[in-house]
């Protein structure tokens, strides 16, 4: 678009004009047109508005991994979209080192695959925390072993599902992980000289903090590429009300694990009636046979209940609920 004059500069310019103090023919032959350096090595096939677009939908797809992965690791989960650009593949290819975590995503209907690299920290954090540990980063890089692999792809899975929802705006997609690959050497799965946009996210895992990035390649966006534009996402975005997320969350806390016990009863007896116990001993408690158990769900006594059998197994039958504001 070209400049726009204000008022004044269009009265100076006729003034000249009368006066003779400017010439039309000059004034065209003085004229050039601007010329404007193209790379042909690094094509601009991605807009700001489409990065700017791509950027949304992975807020989206951030806030539905810091809701849902806590309920898997156990740990807080932070995620945040630190950066987006334009690149030729081979510049990504080139930037990875030895091991990498290259999940290999598959779109349909949108031909072509979704790179999704995480950093090795991340992943051994997460194997740390699925087997029963803290969560800790290891102090000297190595190679993924089958194991670890086989509890990543879990988790990448996992994370390749929350896709569905943020592209729900743009396309309906089914996005599945194809398969993960730990070496750079192998990671040349888009042409070197295609042009991809990376979505860069920051995630944090308790203490441990790296990056995830997206690789999104042009060809296999091309089918809706004129799709992402903030006009077009605003339009069509659905209405949501607050259930929804209510829905997540309370999708999320189903899943989680909390122990529960019913405490029979106490007795105190010394060491030695301890060691010495033997099968059809009995026991006294402190507590009749027709008095109701104290039920805890983790260290929290929440329920009063009777104990009987269902299906030949010992259970209770919660007589009385304890709300916070009775304890």
């Amino acid at each position: 678009m070209g400049e726009v004059l204000s008022q004044n500069e269009i009265d100076n310019l006729l003034k000249a004009l009368s006066s003779g103090e400017l010439d039309i023919d000059e004034a065209k032959n003085s004229s050039e047109k601007q010329v404007k350096n193209y790379d042909f090595a690094r094509p601009a096939k991605f807009s700001k508005e489409h990065l700017r677009t791509l950027e949304i939908i992975f807020e989206h797809f951030s806030r539905l991994l810091a809701t849902d992965l806590p309920a898997y690791l156990r740990k807080s989960v932070n995620v945040d979209v630190v950066n987006s650009e334009v690149v030729i593949y081979s510049e990504f290819s080139n930037a990875l080192s030895n091991p990498v975590l290259l999940g290999v995503i598959g779109m349909e209907p949108l031909s072509g695959n979704v790179i999704m690299e995480m950093a090795s920290n991340l992943g051994f954090a997460i194997v740390d925390r699925l087997l029963g540990g803290s969560g800790a980063q290891i102090s000297k890089e190595r190679d993924f072993s089958e194991i670890e692999l086989s509890i990543l792809e879990r988790i990448f899975s996992i994370c390749v599902n929350l896709l569905r929802e943020p592209w729900a705006n743009v396309v309906k997609v089914t996005p599945r992980l194809e398969r993960i690959e730990t070496n750079s050497q192998f990671a040349q799965i888009i042409s070197p000289s295609e042009t991809i946009a990376i979505i860069t996210l920051n995630i944090k895992i308790g203490d441990v903090e790296g990056l995830m990035n997206i690789c999104l390649p042009f060809d296999t966006l091309e089918p809706v590429i004129d799709k992402l534009n903030t006009k077009y996402w605003f339009s069509t975005m659905k209405e949501k009300d607050g259930t929804s997320y209510e829905d997540t969350i309370e999708n999320s806390i189903s899943r989680a694990v909390v122990p529960i016990k019913a405490v029979l009863g106490k007795s105190t007896i010394s060491v030695a009636d301890f060691a010495n116990l033997q099968v059809g001993d009995i026991i006294r408690m402190d507590r009749h046979v027709d008095e109701e158990l104290d039920v805890y769900v983790g260290n929290i006594k929440k329920f009063m209940a009777l104990p009987g059998y269902s299906n030949d197994q010992y259970a209770v039958r919660v007589t009385e609920v304890i709300r916070e504001e009775n304890e």
